[in-house]
């Protein structure tokens, strides 16, 4: 389990398809404390590492998780946004995240709003029914706050400090993002499946 609050931006060191796609980032954790069969949450998606040096991490990423994400658009020197898995004891600042991606969102629009951001994003549409006005989204691995919804856009503000210490900073539109919606509103529909 995560929190949406990311605590370093991984550079993608390595890529190599072996049947599986093979990643090593290079990432500021004290990598001492990481131990192999570890998450963490890659722009998101929970990976498991299978390989570490002192300042890098590498995983397998299967090819469903390459399918289903925006694994398939990393290259080599890309940035990504990285959070350690969640401890008993930790404070949970963002929302519950599983790490487990439910589809692909893209960036339609960017308006500069004071010294934030607003940014409008096109959900996939079997997916758009559970994101709700003030509700939450963890979008690349990021916890944010829905502002408003129209059909299947929606639409964030990124504070000067969130772009500062993640990857927002550097987004634009068109961009495809992972999209894992809340995992409360998952289960309320679900439940209101069988009722």
């Amino acid at each position: 389990m995560f929190t949406g609050i990311v605590t370093d931006i991984g550079k993608i060191r390595h890529l190599e398809n072996r049947g599986d796609l093979h990643a090593r980032i290079a990432t500021s954790y004290d990598m001492d404390g990481v131990a192999l069969g570890a998450s963490i949450a890659c722009n998101g998606v929970c990976l498991t590492v299978v390989e570490k040096g002192d300042d890098w991490f590498a995983v397998d990423i299967s090819a469903e998780s390459v399918s289903k994400t925006n694994i398939g658009g990393w290259a080599e020197g890309g940035r990504i946004n990285l959070e350690r898995a969640l401890k008993v004891g930790d404070e949970l600042g963002g929302h519950i995240v599983s790490g487990h991606v439910d589809g692909v969102a893209e960036i339609l629009r960017m308006e500069v709003e004071g010294e934030s951001t607003r940014v409008t994003f096109r959900a996939p549409e079997d997916l758009a029914r559970f994101i709700a006005p003030k509700g939450s989204v963890a979008l690349n691995g990021t916890s944010l706050t829905v502002n408003e919804v129209d059909g299947r856009d929606f639409g964030v503000n990124f504070i000067p400090h969130t772009k500062d210490v993640t990857t927002w900073g550097a987004a634009k539109p068109g961009d495809l993002i992972n999209l894992e919606i809340d995992t409360l509103a998952r289960y309320v529909a679900r439940l209101a499946e069988t009722i």
